[in-house]
């Protein structure tokens, strides 16, 4: 068709109204992108149960969740420890038997399939019961330590005010060994499960802090950043709204590094004399520790120490797992 060309309307089959309505402004029908809805936990739980490795690591927390917190309550133990370890002490032929031993002795139970110890205790009952006092301390240090952390951490690291105060801080107190911290509140105060909680979260939240807040200082001066500061967004809800959303991977990763450590650190303490009263893991593991010699009685000292490594390593693997989820790059 050349430009000299000329078109009857009548050809094109159509009438006028429909070849010249009005084009209502307030659509935007032609700007529409037909995608599918994104939902960032929704990825997040696809992407983590994707691999059936953590399906099989799940299973096995929830085995031992169960494990540490309902059977010492349904076995009797949780509700008075010290008669449920000492209910065979005045039975020496009880004392360090062998898991076969013990079956044949005193029947065919879960609270025998570990042998007994040097008072005659059940291993098995001792050692879950012991797991429900660590976990439970790794998780409440974890929780308070991560909460101060991560808002002190966000508000360090937009603030430049802040950030001249607390990084005096933490180069006083960060040169000094966090085991040594907790020592001494330990020592000057009595050696309960709240002690060391309080001594694990007095300073144990300013590594965690400083860790957020060169995260921080990595986004905080992008241009949306600015954007709301210049309108004059509030601090603390500029860094609530801008900053911590676009860390969650980063926050999910840490915690997962930080829930096992406090449970190295108090089998640590216990094991070096200075732990809490509380029968945990590190305190059977203090107690036993002179059985290592002893062929047979070995298999007390072991046992513990394989608990406690179970754990903090399913922990560790669920939560970086969790947190490579967490990333916004791996939902693509």
């Amino acid at each position: 068709m050349t430009n000299n060309d000329t078109v009857d309307i009548k050809d094109l089959g159509m009438s006028e109204e429909e070849l010249f309505a009005h084009y209502d402004n307030n659509l935007y029908e032609s700007e529409r992108v037909t995608a599918p809805r994104y939902s960032y936990w929704k990825s997040v739980f696809r992407i983590f149960f994707k691999k059936k490795i953590n399906i099989i690591i799940l299973l096995f927390l929830a085995l031992i969740i169960v494990f540490a917190y309902i059977y010492p309550v349904v076995t009797g133990y949780a509700a008075n420890p010290e008669v449920a370890y000492n209910q065979n002490a005045y039975d020496n032929t009880s004392r360090h038997l062998l898991p076969t031993d013990a079956i044949q002795r005193f029947g065919f139970s879960l609270s025998w399939i570990l042998g007994t110890g040097d008072v005659g205790q059940p291993t098995f009952d001792a050692l879950w019961y012991g797991s429900s006092i660590s976990i439970s301390l790794a998780f409440m240090c974890a929780v308070i330590n991560m909460v101060i952390g991560i808002i002190l951490g966000a508000i360090w690291g937009f603030s430049k005010k802040v950030d001249i105060i607390m990084m005096e801080v933490f180069n006083i107190v960060g040169n000094i060994p966090y085991i040594l911290i907790i020592s001494v509140f330990i020592q000057i105060l009595s050696p309960s499960f709240w002690t060391l909680v309080f001594a694990m979260t007095a300073t144990g939240w300013l590594g965690v802090a400083f860790f957020i807040r060169t995260q921080v200082v990595v986004i905080r001066d992008r241009e949306y950043n600015l954007a709301s500061r210049c309108l004059g967004t509030p601090i603390l809800r500029l860094t609530m709204k801008n900053i911590l959303p676009f860390m969650t991977s980063v926050i999910v990763t840490l915690a997962a590094t930080e829930i096992p450590s406090y449970i190295s650190y108090e089998v640590y303490l216990s094991y070096i004399g200075i732990g809490i009263s509380d029968m945990t893991l590190g305190k059977i593991i203090e107690q036993t520790q002179s059985f290592m010699a002893v062929p047979q009685w070995g298999f007390e000292y072991w046992s513990p120490i394989i608990m406690s490594s179970i754990i903090t390593v399913i922990l560790y693997v669920v939560g970086q797992n969790l947190g490579d989820a967490s990333d916004p790059k791996t939902h693509m």
